[in-house]
């Protein structure tokens, strides 16, 4: 059974192009493309499971989402 560990997300200045914000195994340095799951874990946060394809260690990500309201 992998191990599972909490990485948390680092909060980028602009959007990055399409590809570099992908998270990478902490083990083996594998790039992954989709979470095994994701959850909402309260109002404006959500956790993502990932899972290595390549050496099957697992970890969850937590991501604030940040609403704006635009006013017009």
């Amino acid at each position: 059974m992998p191990a599972i560990a909490e990485i948390p997300s680092t909060a980028l200045p602009h959007p990055a192009r399409h590809g570099t914000d992908l998270p990478t195994c902490p083990v083996c340095a594998d790039t992954m493309i989709a979470a095994e799951a994701s959850a909402y874990l309260s109002d404006n946060v959500i956790g993502h499971l990932w899972s290595c394809d390549t050496c099957g260690y697992g970890f969850v990500t937590k991501h604030v989402i940040v609403r704006r309201i635009a006013c017009n």
